[in-house]
């Protein structure tokens, strides 16, 4: 099994960016921050050609839930998402919760980490 998923589109970089947060905050999903790879390296006088983004989003409810069964989980929170373009392609990914909670052995966090899961996958999907 792979620890990450990811969705190849035919969109635009910005259309499959304005897609996956649009069917993100459909599952009730916000994101929380946004980083400019290109933007980033180049204010740090680095070159680099090529779009690439990362989102950190969350769900609240679900974020809270976690946190309430263990702290130590919040490590991994919130999610990261990537748009990104390579050789051509527009592709979003992520790294699959369910894989990251795993290491605490709990049944109950692995649970709300799939259903987390679930959600952004879904949200990709349609995004694509």
């Amino acid at each position: 099994m792979n620890i990450h998923y990811t969705v190849t589109t035919e969109k635009s970089f910005e259309e499959a960016l304005n897609a996956l947060k649009k069917s993100l905050k459909e599952r009730s999903f916000g994101v929380l921050w946004e980083l400019d790879f290109e933007e980033t390296l180049k204010g740090k006088g680095l070159d680099f050609e090529g779009n690439m983004k990362i989102l950190e989003v969350c769900n609240p409810k679900q974020a809270k839930e976690i946190l309430e069964i263990n702290m130590e989980s919040g490590i991994f929170l919130p999610c990261k998402m990537a748009v990104y373009e390579d050789k051509g392609s527009v592709i979003i990914g992520l790294i699959k919760p369910s894989e990251l909670m795993n290491v605490f052995d709990d049944s109950k966090l692995s649970e709300i980490a799939l259903t987390i899961e679930e959600g952004l996958m879904a949200a990709m999907d349609q995004a694509k």
